[in-house]
């Protein structure tokens, strides 16, 4: 792709979208029941007609795998738009939610809400949806301060360092909380490693809002978010509202992840390894970034939810687990660079 200064081109959207849709097609026809693309498509465009349908096609492709491959795009594109925000913020290649550890204050509040069956009337999820939020955030604003009174540059390392703190913290108060459990420990623990089987329509209704809302915020941010790549003092000389901006995308992010965390459990590494990759294809600029990332995102997510459903089948390994393995080689990568760029700069 050509870099510019200008936001990505229709073709270059239209390609990525058309890239994604093939991709959640194909996750929708494959599993351990292998339904033609030709049946699954014409199974869901007789449902978008309102025509009943029977059968046991019909019932895997719409109730079973068109809402989970829905929900597992959704949370993709949610956590690899937050990743690329975060890094634009900070100047932080390694910033993410999972690294930070705001995955895991997101997760401790979606296990209290479990934990103490809480539910909106009318809305099972909205309690654990909206504690989950509410952690991320206090988790994100911890985080960060302690950084801040450590090391007042916000240095990569001493960042993640205290996500890293804080992740083990956040993972101790879980695990003393699943302890008490009973009878809601399996589905608890197989929720915290990531999983978006049993999603539901509602679910990705729920997503959609929280991405289009937040989504929309963050891209409307791409020129603020380019200012911050050069100090918080130049973007203060170009105008820019650093506290504002700085509450707005904290604020964005802690909803998307809250809400993603709250759906299909802790899954790590998708805001490094998407963001990443594609900063080498579109370059540092977040107008044509951040919207890359919405796409690369979901596409990630649907492959890494594939192979845990295929690898093995019919046992089913958690996304949590395939994005981890992969996020953990991104991460070694991207932080052996990082501190050879620091060293070189000595």
């Amino acid at each position: 792709m050509k870099r510019s200064g200008r936001g990505l081109a229709w073709w270059q959207v239209g390609l990525m979208a058309l890239t994604t849709g093939m991709t959640m097609a194909l996750c929708v026809c494959l599993g351990s029941v292998s339904i033609p693309l030709g049946e699954t498509l014409e199974t869901i465009g007789l449902a978008l007609l309102g025509r009943p349908q029977q059968g046991q096609t019909a019932s895997i492709v719409l109730s079973i795998r068109l809402p989970r491959v829905l929900c597992t795009a959704l949370v993709g594109a949610s956590l690899a738009l937050c990743g690329g925000a975060m890094q634009g913020l900070l100047r932080n290649p390694l910033a993410d939610g999972s690294t930070m550890g705001v995955s895991s204050g997101a997760a401790l509040g979606a296990v209290v809400a479990m934990m103490l069956g809480l539910s909106f009337p009318g809305f099972a999820l909205g309690a654990t949806v909206a504690l989950a939020m509410l952690f991320a955030f206090v988790s994100l604003i911890l985080i960060l301060s302690f950084t801040y009174l450590l090391d007042s540059s916000l240095s990569t390392n001493t960042i993640i360092l205290t996500g890293v703190i804080f992740s083990m913290f956040a993972s101790s108060m879980m695990s003393l909380l699943i302890t008490f459990s009973g009878d809601k420990l399996k589905s608890i623990t197989f929720w915290t490693m990531g999983s978006l089987a049993g999603s539901s329509y509602e679910n990705a209704l729920v997503l959609a809002v929280a991405l289009l809302a937040c989504g929309a915020l963050l891209l409307g941010l791409s020129r603020e978010l380019n200012a911050f790549a050069v100090g918080e003092d130049h973007a203060r000389h170009l105008g820019v509202n650093v506290r504002g901006v700085k509450l707005a995308v904290l604020g964005a992010v802690s909803v998307l992840i809250g809400v993603s965390v709250s759906i299909g459990g802790t899954i790590g590494f998708v805001g490094l390894v998407v963001p990443h990759i594609l900063r080498m294809i579109t370059g540092p600029n977040h107008a044509r970034l951040l919207p890359a990332t919405l796409f690369g995102g979901a596409t990630f997510l649907c492959l890494s939810d594939l192979c845990g459903r295929m690898i093995l089948r019919p046992i089913e390994l958690p996304i949590g687990v395939i994005t981890s393995l992969v996020g953990s080689a991104v991460f070694a990568v991207v932080f052996y660079r990082t501190r050879r760029a620091g060293q070189g700069s000595c």
